[in-house]
C-alpha cells in the first residue's frame, strides 16, 4: 500500500512534457447542445498539464488509414490541470467532427501535441476585458472566463457571445451561473433568431456598431479577445476599430485557412530568386517552387492536396516527412525538435533550399 501511494504521488507530481508525451486517454464525453460535445482528456500516467487559457491541442485522430490531424481549443480552466477539455461542434460533412461525435468514448486513446498557441491574455493582465465569441469560437474564451473565475482575479469583464439561435448557445447555463457569482462579469447573449425559443426576452441579430455601443459603452478602453467564424471576426475587427479600440488591444484566434497566395513573387523582378523541383511522392506530382515561396503555398497553387489549418507554423496540421533535400523552416511551435530530428517539417512555413522529395 505504501509503495502504491508513493507511486501515485510521483505520478501526480509529474508534468506533461510537450516534447515527448503524446498519448491521451478520453475520460468523459458530455453533450453541450444538440450538435456540440465536450471531450475531456488526461494523461494515462496521471501527469498534470500546464497550459494557458486560450491555447489548443493538435490531435491525430484514427479516422482512416492515415488518420487526420485537427486543432481544437481547450475550453477548460488551466487551474484544473489533471485533465483538459475540448469542445467540438458537429459540422455537416466534417470528417473529423462527425467521427468524434459518433465514435469517441471514455477509455479510448488518441495522440495529441500541445499545448500550443498564443491566444492568451496579455501580461500583466488587463483590468478591463471584452471576450467576444461567435458559435463554437467560444471555446478558448470560455477557458479564459473559467481561468478568471477559478483564480478569483479582480477584473472588469464583458462576455458577449453570438449564436444562430438560443438553442445554439454553448455553455449558456454555466455562463449565467458565472455572471451571478462573479461581480466583475457582465454577460450578453446575441442569438441571430429566436427559432426554438419564442419566449426569448433579449435582443437578437448580428453584432453591429449600434449593438456594441449599447452593450459595451466603454469598449474603447478594453482589451478585446475575439474568436469565431471568419466573417464574424472580420465584422468584429472592423466594428471595434471604428469604435476606438486600438489595433494593439484587439486579439483574435482562428483556425480558418489563411490566405496562402504569396503576391509579389516575380522571378524576373527578383533575379536572385531560384526555382526548385519539389516532388510529392505519394501523389506522383512534381512542382516548380520558388525559393521565396513556402512549400504549402506552391502546393495549393498547383492543386496538390496537403492538409493545412493555421498556415503560419503554429498548429502542425500540415506536418510532413521530408525524404530528401533541405528547407528553411520558421515555425511557431507547431513541431517538436525530435520530430525535426526525425525528418519531419511544416510545409506552411518552409521555403526550399534545394530540390525536395516529400512523402505526401
Amino acid at each position: 500500500m505504501g509503495i502504491e501511494f508513493t507511486q501515485m504521488q510521483r505520478n501526480l507530481a509529474a508534468t506533461w512534457d510537450p516534447e515527448h508525451d503524446e498519448t491521451l486517454v478520453c475520460l468523459d464525453v458530455h453533450q453541450e447542445t444538440h450538435d456540440v460535445k465536450s471531450f475531456t482528456f488526461a494523461s494515462p500516467e496521471g501527469k498534470r498539464f500546464n497550459f494557458d487559457a486560450g491555447q489548443y491541442f493538435l490531435f491525430d485522430f484514427p479516422t482512416g488509414s492515415e488518420g487526420e490531424a485537427r486543432c481544437y481549443s481547450i475550453s477548460s480552466s488551466p487551474h484544473r490541470g489533471n485533465a483538459f477539455t475540448v469542445t467540438v461542434k458537429r459540422v455537416p460533412g466534417g470528417k473529423v467532427s462527425n467521427w468524434l461525435h459518433d465514435n469517441m468514448a471514455a477509455g479510448m486513446t488518441v495522440k495529441g501535441q500541445g499545448p500550443l498557441g498564443h491566444f492568451v491574455r496579455p501580461r500583466p493582465a488587463p483590468t478591463k476585458l471584452l471576450l467576444l465569441s461567435g458559435g463554437s469560437g467560444i471555446t478558448p474564451v470560455m477557458s479564459i472566463a473559467r481561468d478568471l473565475a477559478d483564480s478569483c482575479e479582480r477584473a472588469d469583464i464583458v462576455f458577449l457571445h453570438a449564436s444562430r439561435t438560443p438553442l445554439d448557445l454553448i455553455f449558456r447555463d454555466e455562463l449565467s451561473c458565472l455572471a451571478r457569482r462573479m461581480k466583475g462579469l457582465r454577460l450578453h447573449f446575441l442569438p441571430e433568431t429566436v427559432v426554438g425559443e419564442l419566449d426569448w426576452h433579449g435582443l437578437t441579430g448580428r453584432i453591429s456598431p449600434e449593438f456594441l455601443k449599447l452593450a459595451v459603452p466603454d469598449i474603447a478602453d478594453r482589451v478585446v479577445m475575439c474568436c469565431g467564424p471568419a466573417p464574424f471576426m472580420a465584422a468584429a475587427r472592423s466594428i471595434t476599430a471604428a469604435l476606438g479600440v486600438p489595433a494593439s488591444n484587439y486579439i483574435e484566434e482562428s483556425f480558418d485557412a489563411a490566405v496562402i497566395d504569396e503576391p509579389g513573387l516575380d522571378v524576373e523582378a527578383r533575379p536572385s530568386t531560384r526555382t526548385y523541383q519539389v516532388e510529392f511522392s505519394k501523389q506522383k506530382r512534381t512542382l516548380e517552387v520558388l525559393s521565396e515561396q513556402t512549400v504549402l503555398a506552391a502546393a495549393k497553387k498547383g492543386s496538390v492536396r496537403l492538409p493545412s489549418s493555421c498556415s503560419n507554423g503554429v498548429c502542425g496540421t500540415c506536418k510532413s516527412k521530408l525524404v530528401s533535400g533541405s528547407v528553411e523552416m520558421n515555425h511557431n511551435g507547431g513541431i517538436r525538435q525530435r520530430e525535426i530530428d526525425a525528418g519531419m517539417f511544416l510545409p506552411c512555413c518552409s521555403k526550399p533550399l534545394s530540390d525536395l522529395v516529400i512523402d505526401r
